[in-house]
């Protein structure tokens, strides 16, 4: 879909990297700048977190930190489509690499700007990461545990979300290039996609209602809800429209609860307390199996190495690939080009630097 289409991607760590993953997976031909030491991100889990966000790439090291790094990322820039940067505000600019210095060499340049809080704002230049991104747009608090204390999350939402956000404003923005030949400078803050979700948060509350968003979405009632197996998994119960709700009550043996589908899911409620002990009468295992043979929206709730497998079967979509050398992920489903391959060596691509001196 992107073949053609050159990115030149500065950024470090995930949200620009997940950002240009996405479009290398789509064609694009996606140059990786990295200093002689390498991504940020290259020694974490022993390498395995940059491989999975960098497969397809190329990689080309320069010393901004030099007049001649910067004239090769110059002259890069100058023959690029999109160019990719999450330095903190202003750092560009001041290396010669901002989107003015850009544009006056290529003025059809897509241009995204990368950054916590944007590029002109009270937080510019505060350093923060993920968790603070989702504390400060309030999603952080919609994951909390019985007690109310919020729950540190294991996905970094806020980097992949970002990522995703970027990538969405790239291709509108070559899209809206094929018309009117104009390039164009991208603000993408990584707390646009976290506020954006939380738009129907906000408007229920803004309007009086509670601050968790919908009561049949926020864990209060006992079709839409985690139950604990006997073998202490979980299953997730999600059967908010009325058949899903019967066909489950059915299925168990417990029709008398088909009236009760809005019951309220805390201790001391006859429907809430049955359906706990009934979960608690099989293992995850069975219920598992039981998930596969009802139609009411009741899955397991899988950890990663039985998810990968999952995935990696052609059972529900083929979205993974297992390889001796590592694990491969689709970025855009089966249809789309596969993150396959080796991600590259730090300046393994300097080839790309012949005839730009």
């Amino acid at each position: 879909m992107l073949n053609g289409v050159v990115v030149l991607d500065f950024s470090h760590y995930l949200p620009g990297p997940f950002a240009s993953w996405r479009l290398a997976q789509l064609g694009a031909e996606v140059i990786k700048i990295e200093p002689p030491s390498g991504d940020r991100l290259r020694p974490f889990a022993g390498g395995k977190l940059f491989a999975s966000y960098n497969t397809g790439k190329k990689s080309v090291a320069l010393d901004l930190k030099t007049d001649g790094g910067r004239e090769q990322a110059r002259r890069l820039a100058a023959r690029a489509d999109v160019l990719i940067e999450s330095f903190r505000p202003g750092v560009m600019a001041r290396l010669g690499l901002g989107y003015n210095d850009i544009c006056r060499i290529n003025e059809r340049i897509i241009y995204c700007s990368i950054s916590g809080f944007g590029q002109q704002s009270d937080r510019s230049l505060l350093g923060s990461h993920d968790v603070n991104y989702m504390a400060l747009s309030g999603v952080l608090a919609q994951l909390v545990d019985k007690s109310g204390r919020p729950v540190h999350p294991k996905v970094t939402f806020a980097d992949f979300i970002g990522g995703m956000a970027a990538a969405e404003r790239i291709l509108a923005a070559l899209f809206a290039r094929e018309r009117t030949g104009k390039g164009a400078h991208l603000d993408v803050s990584l707390v646009d996609g976290l506020t954006a979700m939380m738009a129907g948060h906000f408007a229920i509350e803004h309007g009086g209602g509670p601050k968790n968003g919908l009561m049949e979405l926020a864990g209060e009632v006992v079709c839409y809800q985690l139950y604990e197996t006997k073998d202490g998994r979980y299953m997730s119960l999600a059967a908010l429209e009325p058949h899903f709700w019967r066909q489950f009550c059915e299925a168990v043996g417990r029709p008398e609860w088909i009236e009760a589908q809005w019951a309220p899911a805390r201790p001391g409620e006859a429907v809430y307390d049955g359906l706990v002990a009934l979960f608690r009468e099989k293992t995850f295992s069975e219920w598992s199996a039981f998930a596969e043979t009802v139609d009411a929206c009741l899955a397991p709730v899988l950890e990663t190495d039985e998810a990968k497998q999952l995935f990696a079967d052609d059972r529900i979509r083929h979205l993974v690939r297992l390889q001796p050398d590592g694990v491969w992920a689709a970025a855009h489903g089966p249809d789309g080009q596969w993150g396959g391959g080796v991600s590259p060596q730090v300046n393994e691509h300097a080839y790309l630097l012949v005839g730009e001196e």
